[in-house]
């Protein structure tokens, strides 16, 4: 089965786009924009179980990966500029451990190789449980989600997924059911045989999805990572300081 995209302009560097947790690609069109406005064919993907690409049961970072293989075969791209944000840039470091010489260069947004708290599961229990057939509009959905989410830039960001599955119902863009039961996104990621090619880990100075500790072992596995701490800017590094993310990666582009 072939992932959902979208394919911003026509230049000769491909540039993929991998998104986070419950986002789609869509989340990175104002940046697709601007960067398809010089020499990039820019992809925003969406993984599996999310956005509009297809669901399936098996949902780890080898068949996310396998995903993304495939998506290159059927474009006929032989190499490309990785991005991936927190999931995505999970799915990011491990394609590209595996798929080496597809990989022009890795960038990878706050998030390490290692292994994570599932931090999200009041996240995922509250979306399981909106009763679509009592709740008729996205003001209705949202408050009834600000009862366990407080943050509302958060609400926001989640109700994107949110589309009219017939004219009066609403529904979930993303597989809610296999992703609560799924926890194979917090593994780690690990590899003999690291990714030898230029990559940016671009972390949140408030963020501690990155932290001194990872360093060594995001270099063991990414010998020539450079690693560069945003500052005003948490985990959504590319939301909270656009300005200071927006130069980073330019700067890294130019390498």
């Amino acid at each position: 089965m072939k992932l959902h995209s979208l394919v911003i302009g026509d230049g000769d560097q491909h540039l993929i786009i991998l998104h986070g947790f419950l986002g789609m690609g869509n989340n990175w069109k104002s940046y697709a924009l601007d960067w398809a406005k010089t020499r990039y064919k820019v992809h925003l993907i969406d993984q599996r179980n999310h956005g509009r690409s297809f669901w399936s049961d098996e949902f780890n970072y080898d068949v996310l990966s396998l995903d993304i293989y495939q998506y290159m075969r059927d474009f006929n791209i032989s190499s490309a500029i990785i991005l991936g944000h927190s999931m995505g840039g999970k799915t990011a470091m491990n394609f590209a451990l595996n798929y080496h010489e597809m990989v022009s260069k890795l960038i990878i947004v706050d998030i390490s190789p290692r292994e994570y708290l599932n931090k999200n599961q009041y996240v995922l229990d509250a979306l399981g449980s909106i009763d679509f057939d009592s709740c008729k509009s996205r003001k209705e959905i949202d408050n009834f989600l600000s009862l366990t989410i407080s943050e509302p830039e958060f609400r926001s960001f989640l109700l994107k997924n949110l589309y009219w599955k017939t004219p009066e119902k609403l529904a979930l863009r993303m597989n809610i059911d296999v992703l609560k039961k799924n926890d194979s996104i917090y593994k780690s990621i690990s590899s003999e045989n690291p990714y030898n090619g230029l990559s940016l880990f671009v972390s949140g100075e408030m963020s501690d999805y990155i932290v001194d500790e990872d360093k060594s072992l995001i270099r063991n596995l990414f010998p020539q990572a450079d690693i560069v701490s945003i500052k005003n800017a948490g985990h959504w590094v590319q939301v909270e300081n656009k300005t200071d993310f927006k130069i980073t990666i330019q700067q890294f582009l130019k390498l």
